[in-house]
């Protein structure tokens, strides 16, 4: 089992995550992930850079982690072929250590650049020709493909990644998770309810991926609020709490989001995290994901007012607990 930290590019600018990330290198963690969004949550306590980017000075700036997309949308405002060839750019970079998260995506990252967002069903036909011309180029193959939502003409990568990368796919419900076990390497799910995931996503996956003969590889994510009190908590979410208004997929504009967020009860946005006090709590929030998830990998998501503080903390006393909760 392996244990990541998010780098929340909703929360901070790249320079400030640059150094979160090599500070999570320094306390222990196995994997630094990112999300790939071009708009943030809100507007008013906020950031949104370029992942792609900043992986690149991830990638340099440290030596042993893995880095991985959590998650990136390869349908609309990127050609799949431009994202294979950005992961196997980082995987050289990084000599060896990326992982291609992805995931049928959200408005607030394609509309506000002129797309339409359709609904699922177009999505995950989308995702399924992305994979194929991913899988392709990161395998070294040169492709001709015409299909419903992209073509390729002799695409091939002629920077090819260093080894194999993974593609993940991120699922919530039982047919991105069936989709996930056909088509990708690993899953990617946010657990709230153990027992509810299980059942509802990581079964259909792993099913799926058994009746193809596939390995499986689960990274399970948890948004946690490590705060003293309620407006503590808060302020620590200031920048992440349009995540939980209405509509978020549906809307491009942080604003409206923002607005949103704001007139619904606080106590109601409060009770959509996992909220804990002390590191001991903290690690009893991801304690589940390690025993009864049997996750393979699970990225811990933490917001504080201290995340300097909270990442040195996290390595030292909740990192240990977890690992010793595989055995």
């Amino acid at each position: 089992m392996k244990l990541a930290w998010l780098c929340s590019h909703e929360s901070y600018q790249p320079e400030v995550l640059l150094e979160h990330a090599v500070l999570a290198e320094q306390s222990g963690f196995d994997v630094v992930t990112g999300a790939d969004h071009f708009h943030p949550w809100v507007d008013d306590a906020s950031a949104s850079s370029f992942v792609w980017s900043w992986f690149g000075a991830v990638a340099q700036a440290t030596s042993r982690v893995e880095l991985a997309t959590s998650v990136t949308a390869p349908l609309f405002r990127y050609h799949p072929g431009l994202i294979a060839q950005a992961a196997a750019t980082i995987d050289r970079l990084s000599g060896g250590r990326f992982i291609l998260g992805v995931g049928t995506g959200e408005a607030i990252n394609e509309a506000p650049l002129g797309y339409e967002f359709p609904g699922y069903t177009e999505r995950i036909a989308r995702m399924e020709e992305a994979l194929t011309i991913m899988h392709g180029l990161l395998a070294g193959e040169k492709l001709d493909i015409d299909g419903e939502y992209y073509q390729a003409r002799t695409a091939k990568l002629y920077s090819p990644p260093v080894g194999r990368v993974p593609v993940w796919m991120a699922a919530g419900g039982p047919k991105s998770a069936t989709f996930a076990g056909q088509h990708a390497e690993g899953l990617i799910t946010s657990v709230k309810d153990p027992a509810d995931a299980l059942e509802r996503v990581i079964k259909p996956y792993r099913e799926a991926a058994a009746a193809r003969g596939a390995s499986t590889t689960i990274m399970a994510t948890r948004w946690v609020v490590l705060a003293g009190n309620d407006d503590e908590a808060w302020d620590a979410l200031q920048a992440m709490r349009g995540l939980r208004a209405p509509g978020r997929l549906e809307v491009a504009d942080p604003m409206i989001l923002r607005e949103r967020a704001d007139e619904m009860d606080r106590q109601e946005i409060l009770s959509k995290y996992t909220i804990v006090r002390d590191l001991d709590q903290l690690a009893d929030a991801y304690r589940p994901l390690v025993q009864d998830v049997g996750a393979d990998y699970v990225a811990i998501q933490v917001a504080s007012l201290d995340p300097v503080g909270t990442i040195k903390e996290v390595g030292t006393q909740v990192l240990p607990a977890l690992r010793e909760a595989t055995a």
